[in-house]
């Protein structure tokens, strides 16, 4: 006799069935990147599109593919859902082991969050957090780390890592931390000193918070991503959320730097303007190909539209009430990355081993859609700068996440360039740090 399956999990199949047959595919997704993306119409259906790409990881000895010119190699693997790096000045590297923290059971059966349960499983992104932020080490050079230590331990899902002077400060889910660090140590014993609170709570629907330090050290900078799609949890709930928080670590004082960016991650200091810039995803639920992910510029002060407006000062239809008055005054994004391409990891280019047209340039990591037919994102791509601007359409640097099935072997997140030069990728799938020399 054949086993009956829960309902629940026939009606979530039935959900997800539909749900990847309620959009027609796109034929490209190159509109949807530049300084003027192409926007249609938003698309309204029944059920959202739902296109994972699930978990087949690395075979032996498989590595992403880079440009000609470049060599790939492991630089570490064996990690725990490896996110965000850090190099310190001595040429070690953090990377943080993590998670979101685990959700608030409501009472009750709850089957959208049984079925975002079911998805996330299934694209690898469900995994407990290791709450660790790992030292990796490549003493002889070679390109493959040869140390690999716990550094730090018993955090609270951990993401960005920022060191000004001999001061290490970790962004928690629910607060920035600081300890004491030691040019060359292995590990820190040494309790948390708290800082900051940032936004977490009970939905913490994005739990990432990124975090960087001025140039001159004499402050910091964190993202915090909204606590929905649109807002439909409440604006009250979205307290000094989905934007950009700056801190004074000496007092721990803190102030919304900019706001209306629906879930920033990756930032850097771009490197003639010396302005801030940050990676942001967009939101969810109007089409294939809305609404695109972008990186921008940040202005003090500055409102980027969510969840009124997308992309400047197109209104979301879908937000009441209405607020015109803050779509007036929402500043347009600088450079459109693709829609549902999870555009996470951001970091320039200052190192002197890739060739010239690389320098200043932009590299991001799109972790990659979910919710797209066909796929976008899966990718590092590099977007040339000039004279503090993009300067051209993006690059595909680092692919092959995909393999032919359309099954993920690795999805990329943060990025950063290490003390040689080189690029180095975290892959939360694979498990994996890639590191992209230039070819010898």
């Amino acid at each position: 006799m054949p086993r009956l399956r829960h309902p629940a999990a026939l009606t979530v199949t039935a959900l997800l069935a539909l749900a990847a047959c309620s959009q027609s595919e796109s034929q490209t997704a190159a509109t949807g990147y530049g300084p003027n993306p192409a926007l249609p119409a938003p698309t309204k259906s029944l059920f959202p599109t739902v296109k994972v790409a699930p978990v087949n990881r690395w075979p032996n000895g498989a590595i992403p593919t880079a440009p000609a010119g470049f060599r790939v190699t492991a630089f570490a693997s064996g990690l725990d859902h490896p996110r965000w790096l850090l190099v310190l000045p001595n040429g070690d590297v953090l990377v943080a082991e993590t998670n979101g923290p685990p959700k608030e059971k409501k009472k009750g059966f709850d089957l959208r969050a049984w079925a975002e349960k079911l998805i996330m499983s299934k694209a690898g992104a469900r995994t407990p957090s290791a709450n660790r932020i790992t030292l990796l080490r490549d003493a002889d050079g070679d390109g493959v780390a040869e140390i690999k230590t716990p550094f730090l331990t018993g955090l609270n899902s951990p993401f960005g890592m920022a060191l000004i002077g001999d001061t290490l400060y970790v962004a928690n889910t629910d607060a920035v931390v600081a300890f004491p660090y030691q040019a060359g140590a292995t590990s820190i014993a040494a309790p948390a000193r708290k800082i900051a609170d940032l936004p977490g709570g009970p939905i913490n629907h994005h739990w990432t918070k990124s975090l960087i330090a001025s140039k001159d050290g004499s402050k910091l900078y964190a993202t915090v991503g909204s606590n929905s799609n649109v807002g439909e949890n409440g604006m009250q709930n979205e307290e000094r959320r989905a934007g950009i928080l700056e801190i004074d670590p000496a007092t721990g004082a803190s102030r919304v730097f900019a706001s209306g960016i629906r879930n920033p991650n990756g930032m850097g200091w771009e490197p003639v303007t010396g302005k801030l810039w940050t990676a942001v995803n967009e939101r969810d639920e109007i089409g294939n190909d809305l609404v695109p992910d972008y990186m921008t510029s940040v202005q003090d002060g500055g409102f980027y539209g969510w969840p009124y407006s997308y992309f400047g000062q197109t209104v979301d239809t879908r937000v009441k009430p209405p607020r015109p008055d803050l779509v007036a005054k929402a500043i347009k994004p600088d450079y459109a990355l693709g829609a549902h391409t999870a555009s996470l990891g951001l970091t320039f280019y200052e190192g002197a081993t890739f060739p010239e047209r690389y320098r200043n340039g932009v590299f991001i990591g799109q972790h990659g859609s979910w919710n797209r037919k066909p796929q976008s994102g899966y990718k590092v791509v590099f977007i040339p700068f000039l004279e503090g601007k993009p300067a051209g359409q993006p690059e595909d640097f680092l692919t092959g996440f995909l393999n032919a099935k359309g099954e993920a072997q690795g999805r990329p997140v943060g990025v950063m360039v290490d003390k040689t030069g080189a690029l180095l990728v975290a892959d939360d799938v694979g498990n994996v740090i890639w590191r992209v020399g230039a070819a010898r």
